[in-house]
């Protein structure tokens, strides 16, 4: 007896919905905002997500939101397989694409092939960076971790000695999501230096 095709699509979604439940076991090197215990992904991909209904206004005119949190929610469903990156690791980022692009291919993959293509296209889309979209949701994918070190007295910066040097390179991407969210990072920045939080080199 054959299976109907949509039980095969179900069957094939549901496979997908019991992977992604792999994200909530992948521990960020990021903590909470109060410092009690280290972020999952999942965590960090649903604060991102309200992060960009709250901050919609100020993202490029005519940015599509829907997308950009679409995007967020994907953006590390690769790290099951992958793995938490420390962006301040230059080997690791280094290697990173390759390893999270064979990723992508099997969880995405997992998918009916419609539902497939369009998860693994936002996905794309997200790391290249080429869109209005894609670059606020990568703002506020790297805002994040440093309103959460700037509230933790340091937190990792003070843990892997990351310098302001560092992570004002990393404020660059937020300038081209959104000035307004780059000019506040780079304020915070700043304070934290000022607090002792963060070595100014």
């Amino acid at each position: 007896m054959t299976t109907p095709p949509e039980q095969d699509r179900l069957h094939a979604q549901l496979a997908f919905a019991m992977e992604i439940d792999k994200l909530r076991r992948i521990v960020r090197r990021n903590t909470l905002m109060d410092g009690s215990r280290r972020e999952n992904d999942a965590e960090h991909s649903w604060y991102v997500g309200m992060l960009a209904m709250v901050l919609a206004e100020h993202a490029p005119p005519g940015t599509d939101l829907d997308k950009v949190v679409a995007m967020l929610l994907v953006h590390d469903i690769v790290e099951i397989d992958a793995g938490d990156t420390f962006i301040y690791d230059a080997h690791a980022v280094e290697a990173q694409l390759g390893i999270e692009r064979k990723a992508a291919d099997r969880i995405f993959g997992l998918l009916p092939e419609d539902q497939a293509k369009r998860l693994r296209a936002l996905w794309d889309e997200f790391e290249e960076r080429k869109t209005p979209e894609a670059r606020f949701a990568k703002a506020l994918d790297r805002i994040a971790p440093i309103m959460a070190n700037h509230h933790n007295e340091g937190g990792t910066w003070s843990l892997y000695k990351v310098t302001a040097g560092q992570v004002l390179e990393k404020v660059k991407i937020i300038e081209e999501g959104s000035a307004t969210l780059g000019a506040y990072a780079t304020e915070i920045i700043e304070l934290s230096v000022s607090r002792g939080h963060l070595a100014r080199a």
